[in-house]
């Protein structure tokens, strides 16, 4: 079982997709995203999610990612932060996103 300071630290944020393209170099069909954090500024990620979305549909978009985890190679791309996504139970990952606009960068509580 995680503890809440566990949870706590954890840097969940809400960012905006500003750009979305195809990752070539990953196995299973991946997107590269980058996304606005506000005051954090942009990063990047690559995000499996191209069972349900299309590069133009996440343009605009707001996403909640985990920030502070440390970069790493993904796919011949460098992904700063995961982007939250959830199995339907079909295989096919929904994105989690703000029920309502919200500021970038704003912490999940």
């Amino acid at each position: 079982m995680a503890t809440v300071d566990e949870f706590l630290s954890l840097d969940i944020r809400v960012g905006t997709v500003v750009s979305a393209e195809i990752n070539r170099g990953a196995r299973k069909r991946a997107f590269f995203l980058r996304v606005d954090f506000g005051t954090l500024g942009t990063r990047d990620s690559s995000a499996q999610i191209s069972d349900l979305y299309e590069t133009d549909d996440l343009v605009g978009l707001q996403v909640v990612a985990v920030v502070n985890f440390p970069p790493r190679q993904v796919a011949g791309v460098r992904s700063e932060v995961l982007v939250l996504a959830v199995d339907n139970g079909r295989g096919e990952n929904v994105l989690l996103i703000p029920e309502r606009p919200v500021p970038d960068g704003g912490r999940v509580s």
